[in-house]
């Protein structure tokens, strides 16, 4: 189920809010669970340490394109990341 929130008449965008707080606690938990710090993470992934930060403290959702190369750095399949339609709010 994909939620709208409306930015202006003319621009919809999907809200990913409730879906932020989600994914951050999946990649913190999938991070911890492979030994990684967030200075792992950005060495075997090349992402920001700032970036990462902000995923994890659900601040910001990362691009569909970087969902790859967290899922190899994690040892992880791409869907383990995504949001799951049966997860409780």
């Amino acid at each position: 189920m994909t939620i709208y929130k409306f930015m202006s008449p003319a621009r919809i965008e999907p809200d990913t809010t409730m879906y932020s707080g989600k994914f951050a606690a999946r990649l913190r938990a999938l991070r911890e669970k492979a030994g990684l710090t967030v200075e792992d993470l950005v060495k075997a992934t090349g992402i920001p340490r700032g970036t990462l930060y902000n995923w994890e403290a659900g601040i910001r959702m990362p691009p569909i394109d970087t969902f790859p190369i967290l899922a190899k750095a994690l040892s992880v399949k791409v869907r383990t990341l995504l949001p799951k339609e049966t997860d409780d709010d």
